[in-house]
């Protein structure tokens, strides 16, 4: 019903930036909130940011200040800038996407996700 396609990881030094992108096919008109999670070797996927169709936004305590979500509805694009960025960082990042009105930062909310794009941060 929906596919989600990331791009944009890469291996930065800390301090650098990333911007990863996310573009979604299918029924996109059913989708009122997207975001991204990220998940660390031995930890549990965790919500970074999520955005709904107007562009409310929600951040993780630990990435408040520093990465900013982002959408361009025209082309069903999602973006994540990540700055300052720290070895803590280091996840493999997946791009979500939900159908119920609500936010949510909690990847059991969310149904559709994409293959993940790596990022590393070194120290």
């Amino acid at each position: 019903q929906v596919q989600l396609v990331e791009s944009g990881g890469g291996s930065v030094q800390s301090g650098g930036s990333l911007r990863l992108s996310c573009t979604a096919y299918g029924y996109t008109y059913s989708i009122h909130y997207m975001g991204w999670f990220r998940q660390a070797p031995g930890k549990e996927r965790e919500g970074v940011a999520v955005i709904d169709s107007a562009g409310s936004t929600s951040y993780a305590d630990s990435v408040k200040g520093r990465f900013a979500i982002s959408q361009d509805n025209a082309k069903n694009t999602l973006y994540l800038q990540m700055n300052s960025l720290k070895p803590e960082d280091t996840a493999m990042y997946y791009c979500a996407a939900k159908f119920e009105w609500w936010s949510s930062l909690s990847p059991d909310e969310y149904k559709y996700w994409g293959q993940g794009t790596q990022v590393t941060v070194s120290s």
